[in-house]
């Protein structure tokens, strides 16, 4: 927990490491703020602390139109713990109650929807349906201020149910209408949202954020139909396809981040940002395919807090000081990293080739989505990989976003034929836990406990270096090889 004194502090100082961590008001002004909004420091008597974006504007606060506080990254602690309000965050980010409504979320969590809301508002200042609501507003802003969409359009595009929803909070959020929240975009709406131009987006994230070591594993692993990588190193695009509840997509991210930019004061605001662009069929899946990209490239990590304990290990401290803010790579597919954790590139390929859905019209060289976990259990049933997709269509196996990791770990150990480091790596990448790390003797490898709670960051940075983990790691038995699974995958 983060006590008012240390809060204020980050607020007095600008500190961009607490974006997302909570959020501040001043009540003399009606605006709400991210700790590092370059404006005048308000008193302290002044100020009020909140932990969601939601929680500020359900007390009556606007956002700030200086710093943007709904578009900072998340905060880490969702993606870190595994607790209810956690997962519900993450179910929430995926859009699940734009889908299936509060009841859907609590059904997912096993809870009803009374306990759902009691627990998020207790923790966040917000229940269910104004998180949502705060996170479609966002999208809407996105829209309104990056397109030519029709503000109608817009408004059931970003998940509302109807015109006058939306007019009340794009007013209660901003201050202001729709059509003057588009006029004030700093560059004016960008054109139509076509094939063949799609939507730019900047994916923010806190703190340095080095993409060449995941760029090189995503070239690594990619899938010709489904993914690419081109450019050269520094410069590089990643591509790929993406099954979404609504329809495909398809996105492309660049390599170099932007950031870190001077603030009015003269100071460095770190952080920064992925530039990106999404082609939609279906205008819903905004926030779906942003989530999504976001945990495939951990944007929404705590690289201050990584780097400080895993730098405090003199085997790791090298690694950390060449590669600062290395984030774990994750999915924009768990259902589909399980299944190519399993298999080598080969199978991989003619599974897509044989079974992938054919996109509309090809985007380049990406022509597939990968093939649904149901579609493949009937296709090809036999073995771990039909004992995988099988569990996976009929529910036994959950690695959605709200998954709850130690029952997904369990059962993944149970499919006959997993081994312990896949299951790990499965852990690691499709749930997003940040210290999943192979079970001892796995691979020959000890994983020190001095790693927690981020040792698949500390094995990444092994893989991201090249360094055999036994070459910094307690001695073990036999030399271990570099941590990986038949697809390259740390």
């Amino acid at each position: 927990m983060i006590d008012e004194e240390t809060r204020y502090e980050a607020v007095r100082s600008r500190d961009a490491r607490f974006d997302g961590e909570f959020f501040f008001a001043v009540e003399t002004t009606g605006i709400y703020c991210r700790p590092s909004c370059p404006a005048v420091t308000p008193k302290r008597q002044n100020v009020r602390y909140y932990p969601t974006s939601a929680a500020a504007q359900r007390s009556g606060f606007r956002a700030c139109r200086r710093c943007r506080p709904d578009a900072v990254p998340g905060s880490a602690e969702w993606n870190t713990r595994a607790d209810t309000v956690a997962r519900a965050m993450r179910m929430i980010g995926d859009g699940v109650i734009d889908r299936e409504g509060v009841a859907g979320l609590a059904t997912r969590l096993g809870y009803s929807a009374r306990q759902v809301q009691r627990q998020l508002t207790a923790e966040l200042g917000a229940g269910p349906v104004a998180l949502a609501r705060a996170q479609r507003a966002h999208s809407a802003r996105v829209l309104l201020q990056t397109t030519a969409l029709p503000v109608t359009e817009i408004a059931f595009a970003a998940g509302f149910a109807s015109v006058r929803q939306f007019n009340d909070t794009i007013r209660d959020g901003y201050g202001t209408t729709p059509t003057g929240l588009r006029a004030a975009a700093p560059r004016g709406p960008r054109g139509p949202v076509t094939p063949s131009t799609g939507l730019p987006l900047r994916l923010a994230h806190r703190g340095p954020c080095p993409t060449g070591p995941l760029l090189d594993l995503l070239a690594e692993e990619a899938v010709p139909g489904i993914e690419e990588v081109t450019g050269a190193p520094g410069a590089r695009v990643y591509r790929r396809t993406l099954r979404l509840p609504h329809g495909a997509g398809v996105v492309a991210v660049d390599e170099r981040p932007g950031g870190p930019r001077r603030t009015a004061t003269g100071g460095i605001r770190h952080g920064g940002w992925l530039d990106a662009r999404l082609h939609l069929t279906d205008l819903r899946d905004l926030t779906t395919a942003v989530q999504r990209l976001r945990r495939l490239f951990d944007l929404d990590a705590d690289p201050y807090a990584v780097d400080e304990r895993l730098g405090a290990d003199p085997r790791l401290a090298p690694l950390v000081a060449a590669r600062p803010g290395l984030r774990a790579p994750g999915t924009a597919d768990p259902d589909e990293l399980a299944v190519r954790a399993l298999l080598g590139p080969a199978d991989v390929r003619r599974l897509v080739a044989r079974y992938g859905k054919a996109l509309d019209a090809p985007s380049g060289t990406l022509t597939h989505l990968f093939p649904e976990p149901a579609v493949l259990a009937a296709a090809e049933p036999g073995g771990l990989l039909g004992a995988l997709t099988t569990a996976l269509a009929d529910g036994t196996l959950r690695l959605d976003a709200g998954a709850d990791r130690d029952t997904a770990h369990r059962a993944l150990l149970a499919l006959p034929g997993m081994d312990p480091g896949t299951a790990a790596t499965i852990r690691a990448r499709a749930l997003g836990d940040p210290d999943a790390a192979p079970e001892p003797g796995s691979y020959g490898l000890p994983v020190p406990d001095a790693w927690r709670p981020w040792r698949a960051y500390a094995l990444w940075h092994l893989w991201a270096a090249g360094t055999p983990p036994h070459a910094v790691a307690t001695p073990c038995p036999r030399p271990a090889p570099r941590p990986h699974t038949p697809t390259g995958s740390p």
